[in-house]
């Protein structure tokens, strides 16, 4: 999206301004916003606002409307009726560059800093011929972020940086443009706590030194607290909280607000399973003499860098060749050539990348759903009898869909990741990998996805749970598994330990 696509706003196609004064501090303020796709109603006069040096939380559970708000805000997509009224600080301006971060990255890997930042200027006389130039507007973007940014980093290829570096990146590029508002979607979901932390430090520099209005989407609370002054909370496309001090809400009352289940505080399951692994049905042997001993039902956390549990998951799945990490089944060492062989032997895998590795966009839900299924069988057309057992799945997950023929993309987020856990259910399984399974979904998907993990565990199936919110491990996992910041094994959470301050002690990374 360019940077410039919020300007006519008005009702009748035109911005409008603020008032001055006190309300000048107001760069952007949304009312009465309506949206209605065919007879569903996603937006009912929804308020909104976003102030200068402030960064405001927007909240709501999957199908809220964020999604559909934030389109509008950037011109993506038209409303049906209210008003957004938009004023710049900058001399000159009427209306603030409102730019977006996504959680997934907009990168061109083998383009450098310099011209990942500089591509947006093209279309005001900055061609990529003028090397010099693109330098000089990547140096002194980065150095808002930081001032001692190294002049010689916007000379790296991005697909040299690191997830964090890259987010910087694209922070840099949008202010680049002057942008005074940030709208920022997920933005920690693939950063380790080490990365969130530098990344909170780089926002609050930007909203309280330099006066940018910053949106921060997420679901999760702890954040949240830590990092936004305000939030705003949509529910069934109406707004609940407008612009409300956090300070002024609780957990529980904000997950209210949000028509969420309220947090159900379990322990999690019985520590005896974690000590009775002498018959174990899945042995892993790693690298420095690493060992993990699985028994059925056993749900296993692995916490600590990306590189650790990717490179245990990789073997586990199909998906590498498992030169550092040897699997045994019932006893006997396997080795899967493919993920299609890991399925075949009973080993489900559920991604966090719904895009990149999970969906299949072009087929409709009844095909997502029994592509396991269908894997397995070594079938590729439906059975009679299969679009009733997809929709018993459907029902079983509470999965918001008009009908089972249409396609993944009429789904909000967090119900297309339900879909991916829908695969493997009523299979039967060994072993079922899930790789940030939560990823960018609301709380009460969560505690859907966690019901149906605790299901499939009391079912007898062995359960690998890769997570980067501690908090979320400590709650559902019976074992955790601990990498360093390396990525090397470090080994177990005792049961003494288990707690966010022990995660972080044995992966050396910030609870």
């Amino acid at each position: 999206m360019g940077p410039n696509a919020t300007q006519a706003l008005g009702s009748d196609g035109e911005a409008l301004p603020l008032s001055a004064g006190r309300a000048s501090r107001v760069l952007l303020e949304a009312s009465n916003i309506e949206k209605s796709y065919g007879a569903t109603r996603v937006l009912r006069g929804v308020g909104f606002q976003v102030r200068a040096g402030e960064i405001h939380a927007l909240l709501g559970g999957n199908g809220a409307g964020k999604s559909t708000l934030i389109r509008i805000i950037t011109g993506l997509t038209s409303r049906d009726a209210g008003e957004i009224r938009f004023a710049s600080l900058k001399p000159g301006r009427t209306s603030p560059v409102i730019a977006v971060v996504h959680q997934e990255l907009a990168l061109l890997p083998e383009l450098s800093v310099a011209e990942n930042i500089g591509i947006v200027h093209a279309r005001n006389g900055l061609s990529a011929s003028n090397i010099h130039a693109m330098r000089r507007v990547a140096i002194d973007a980065l150095r808002l972020i930081d001032p001692a940014t190294p002049e010689a980093f916007v000379d790296q290829p991005t697909r040299r940086l690191s997830l964090h570096e890259g987010q910087i990146v694209e922070i840099a590029r949008a202010l680049s443009t002057g942008a005074e508002v940030l709208l920022l979607d997920e933005p920690t979901a693939n950063l380790t706590a080490g990365e969130t932390g530098k990344l909170f430090a780089v926002l609050r520099r930007l909203a309280h030194a330099e006066g940018i209005g910053i949106v921060f989407v997420s679901h999760r609370m702890k954040e949240i607290r830590e990092l936004c002054d305000v939030c705003t909370i949509l529910r069934d496309g109406i707004t609940v909280e407008n612009a409300t001090p956090l300070a002024a809400l609780t957990d529980a009352a904000i997950v209210h607000q949000m028509g969420q289940p309220a947090h159900r505080s379990t322990a999690a399951r019985s520590r005896a399973k974690a000590e009775t692994v002498s018959r174990a049905a899945i042995s892993l042997a790693g690298p420095d003499g690493a060992s993990i001993e699985l028994a059925s039902g056993t749900i296993l956390g692995l916490a600590g860098a990306p590189p650790g549990p990717i490179g245990l998951i990789a073997p586990l799945v199909g998906a590498g060749k498992g030169r550092d990490w040897q699997i045994s089944l019932d006893g006997v060492q396997v080795k899967f050539a493919s993920p299609t062989q890991a399925v075949r032997a009973g080993v489900g895998y559920v991604s966090g990348d719904r895009a990149a590795k999970g969906i299949l966009s072009q087929l409709p839900i009844v095909d997502n759903v029994l592509a396991a299924r269908r894997i397995r069988d070594r079938r590729r057309i439906v059975r009679g009898a299969e679009p009733h057992e997809c929709a018993d799945l459907v029902s079983a997950l509470k999965l918001k869909a008009r009908s089972i023929w249409d396609l993944p993309s009429s789904l909000s987020g967090g119900n297309q990741q339900k879909l991916l856990v829908a695969r493997w259910l009523g299979l039967p399984l060994r072993m079922v990998v899930l790789e940030e399974p939560t990823r960018g979904v609301d709380i009460g998907t969560k505690r859907d996805i966690y019901d149906l993990v605790r299901q499939m565990a009391d079912a007898g199936v062995t359960v690998v749970w890769w997570s980067t919110e501690n908090v979320e491990l400590l709650e559902l996992c019976d074992r955790i598994f601990a990498f360093d910041t390396d990525g090397r094994p470090k080994g177990f959470l005792d049961a003494d330990h288990f707690t966010e301050d022990g995660v972080a002690e044995l992966t050396g990374m910030a609870a």
